[in-house]
């Protein structure tokens, strides 16, 4: 059972796309877009769809929150800061390429790791590759493939964990890859989001990035909270 009272959803309906808060999700709220059946979550954003304010593509995708709606921003030095999922992606666009999970930087349009599903026709699978931005200033970043040979609709697993101290890794499946962010990332505001960000903005509606969450959990871990449960 994926937990709703720690996010809030945007669609690509609506100029700008529109956000479903907290309380209506938790409620049962469903569409075109976002399904939540017998423990598991759908997203769907097709390449037509509206975008989110400084966006260039659609996105069916949770943000994190409070269960009150609030927004939900927190400092890496502040906790242990774990999102773990189960997923398969279902459908590409044209471009391939559908991002899935993140930590956002709040007030910019760049995020401080993006994981994204990149699928190559030629193969049939697709990689999923980790963009991390090393410091707040950094434009490009780098870009590395954590794991290959994913095919559609395989399920597997990712974990991105950011901790107190600065140390990131990103988990799919059994393979890793992890780095230490720059000290200048330690008092900007951060937040995951997971869901389908499509990567892609042409072509007709039955064109979309597509993904469903079997698991999808966040952890801030304090180290008063840790002692308490040894």
């Amino acid at each position: 059972m994926i937990d709703l009272a720690t996010w809030n959803l945007s669609i690509p309906v609506g100029v700008p796309a529109t956000t479903i808060q907290t309380p209506v999700l938790v409620g049962g709220y469903q569409d075109y877009y976002f399904k939540a059946n017998n423990g598991s979550v759908f997203f769907w954003a097709p390449v037509n769809g509206t975008v989110t304010e400084s966006a260039s593509y659609p996105r069916s995708e949770l943000r994190e929150t409070f269960a009150d709606s609030k927004l939900r921003n927190w400092t890496y030095p502040s906790a242990d800061n774990f999102l773990r999922a189960a997923v398969a992606v279902n459908q590409v666009p044209s471009t391939g390429k559908v991002v899935i999970g993140q930590i956002h930087a709040f007030g910019s349009s760049k995020p401080m790791v993006k994981l994204e599903f990149q699928y190559k026709t030629k193969t049939a699978t697709a990689n999923i590759v980790a963009k991390v931005r090393g410091n707040p200033l950094d434009e490009e970043g780098q870009v590395i493939t954590v794991l290959s040979g994913v095919k559609l609709n395989q399920r597997f697993t990712y974990t991105l964990h950011l901790s107190p101290k600065g140390a990131l890794s990103v988990t799919v499946n059994s393979a890793q890859w992890s780095t230490r962010v720059d000290p200048t990332w330690a008092p900007k505001l951060l937040y995951f989001k997971a869901g389908v960000y499509t990567q892609d903005n042409e072509g007709y509606e039955t064109e979309a990035g597509a993904a469903t969450f079997y698991v999808l959990k966040i952890d801030h871990t304090t180290a008063a909270a840790a002692k308490t449960t040894k």
